[in-house]
């Protein structure tokens, strides 16, 4: 049994959901996500209130019921309030960029790493921190992890991308004898 799948999702008002044969629509202020969705959930609206269930008593089902539970209720938030992930870049000459939908990362590597934003985020740079921001948190989180996999922090220096917030444990150096 699922505990997160158990519980009704409640939909703010100015939120608006569609369910089609194999996929759940959600429309608000933010923007419109889509998902697609296994034949073994069955979601449904009723009164303001999204439920899920498991359509039989499989196996498969049990595991996928609060999978879709969750994926609604990140749906439904992401559409009201964007979700926002900041990365710090740190380091000596470490920099970032942004020209239109292109971000350029100066990492100390011997040439610039360009990445393209998804055109479903937005992507602002503030001094040392990026900050990623979108309705779909699967996307946040994905492109929050490809910048940050570019130079992740070693742990010497401290050097590289790292989330806000995020705890580097520092090595020890090399001892000098005495």
């Amino acid at each position: 049994m699922s505990r997160t799948g158990k519980k009704s999702i409640t939909v703010p008002a100015g939120t608006e959901i569609k369910i089609g044969v194999a996929e759940v629509t959600v429309k608000g202020k933010g923007g419109t996500l889509t998902k697609s969705v296994h034949p073994a959930v069955k979601i449904a609206v009723e009164n303001n209130e999204v439920t899920v269930t498991p359509a039989n008593n499989s196996r498969l089902a049990k595991a996928l019921w609060g999978t879709y539970a969750a994926h609604m209720r990140n749906m439904i938030s992401g559409v009201n309030t964007p979700f926002i992930k900041k990365l710090q870049v740190e380091g000596i000459g470490f920099r970032a960029e942004l020209s239109g939908k292109a971000l350029k990362l100066t990492v100390g590597f011997s040439h610039p790493v360009n990445l393209t934003v998804p055109e479903n985020l937005t992507v602002a740079i503030e001094k040392n921190i990026i900050t990623v921001s979108g309705a779909d948190k699967e996307a946040v989180g994905e492109f929050s992890a490809t910048i940050r996999a570019t130079k992740k922090p070693e742990p010497y220096k401290g050097k590289g991308i790292r989330y806000e917030g995020e705890v580097v444990r520092m090595k020890a150096g090399k001892k000098v004898a005495a």
